[in-house]
């Protein structure tokens, strides 16, 4: 695992649509790590104005798709000189999150601060002390049904035919109701 310490919180102050040369679209952000301002080049789709995003800045290290060690340095991406790599969850060593998908973080970390250790969570997404555990009497997402025995069955068949038949008389005697009330007016 790279050494994250040179890893900074840093905001997105704008973005602007790289011409697409074939491949991913390409989007050059200006990025406020606190005490710098850089520019990194991304294709990643959910990055946008004011979004806090862990910034890898040139002279760090992060791993590559093979899990190779790879240092960043300050090169030209899509025409337009990139300064930093912006972290995925993976890159950070995170749970969930997607590959290629910038991690962002809460307005609460700094701006050049260091990321947290694992990804932070919306409150209340992910910690039971508040509310605790469920209530053991409500019935699991993927419960299975309780099976019926066949004289169950056919009583709840037979419960099921009177219910319609008895449906079925009242439409019928609706109609027939209307009918008496049109034969005694004329």
């Amino acid at each position: 695992m790279p050494d994250q310490s040179k890893y900074k919180v840093g905001v997105v102050l704008s973005i602007d649509e790289l011409p697409k040369k074939g491949g991913k679209p390409l989007r050059s952000c200006k990025v406020d790590l606190g005490n710098e301002t850089i520019c990194v080049v991304t294709s990643a789709a959910n990055v946008r104005d004011n979004s806090r995003i862990v910034v890898a800045p040139v002279g760090s290290s992060v791993l590559d798709d093979s899990g190779e060690e790879m240092e960043i340095n300050k090169t030209s991406v899509g025409g337009v000189m990139s300064e930093g790599m912006f972290c995925d969850s993976h890159m950070l060593g995170w749970k969930g999150g997607a590959q290629g998908v910038a991690a962002t973080v809460p307005e609460s970390f700094a701006l050049g601060s260091q990321p947290p250790d694992e990804k932070p969570r919306p409150k209340g997404v992910g910690d039971n002390d508040d509310n605790g555990p469920p209530p053991a009497d409500l019935p699991g997402l993927f419960q299975k049904k309780v099976k019926l025995s066949k004289e169950e069955k056919k009583q709840a068949a037979e419960e099921r035919k009177a219910r319609l038949k008895a449906k079925k008389d009242a439409k019928a005697a609706a109609p027939a109701a209307g009918d008496l009330k049109e034969g005694s007016t004329g």
